[in-house]
Formats: C-alpha cells, structure tokens, sequence
C-alpha cells in the first residue's frame, strides 16, 4: 500500500471550518475504489494544524487519486485557507491494513 501522513498548517480563520471546507474532498477521496482511509486530525497542540492519514492499495490507486477531478478541484480550493505548503511523508509498505501494536494489547474480554 502507498501510506501517506500530511500536515496542514491552515489559516487561523478557516482553522475551525477545516472539515466543512474539506469535506466535498474527503469524501470523493473515501469513495475511490483504491482508497484504504483517508482520515483528518486535529492537532492538540496546535488548532491550526490539521494531519490527513490516507492510504492506497496500490501505485494505480494512487495515481487514480491524484488525477481525480476532487483533487485537482482541492489544488485550487484548499491552499487559500492554508498559511503555508502541507508536508508530507509518502512511503510505499508491504501491508493492507494497520497493524496491533502488541505492546499495547488490550486482553479480550
């Protein structure tokens, strides 16, 4: 799968309106075929920085992303509430879904 973790510095004005701007976005991009999640979080630190986890199943299903026309509608509509460039980390990993973080198992009841 293509892992991706990007942050969002986003203006201090659109800050809580994030998830209304966003949403037309992120709900294309949930309903692309190749789409494992793309899921938003708001920073407890900072409130004006957002953090996008998505995932892909594969190079295509990527490509298929940012080719869409949610995507390119997103290149033109996000960045005037952002305060600066996301960044971003990409990494292609031999996996399909999250895995248990065993040091931190919770017995089953």
């Amino acid at each position: 799968m293509i892992f991706i973790t990007a942050k969002f510095s986003v203006r201090p004005e659109s800050a809580d309106r994030w998830p209304e701007i966003t949403a037309d976005f992120t709900a294309a991009s949930r309903n692309e075929p190749g789409c494992l999640w793309f899921d938003w979080s708001r920073s407890v630190e900072d409130p004006t920085e957002y953090v996008l986890v998505e995932a892909f199943r594969d190079d295509e299903a990527g490509a298929s992303h940012v080719q869409s026309e949610h995507f390119k509608a997103a290149q033109q509509n996000l960045p005037p509430h952002l305060s600066r460039t996301p960044r971003i980390v990409n990494m292609k990993l031999p996996q399909e879904d999250w895995s248990l973080l065993g040091e931190m198992a919770v017995p089953e009841s």
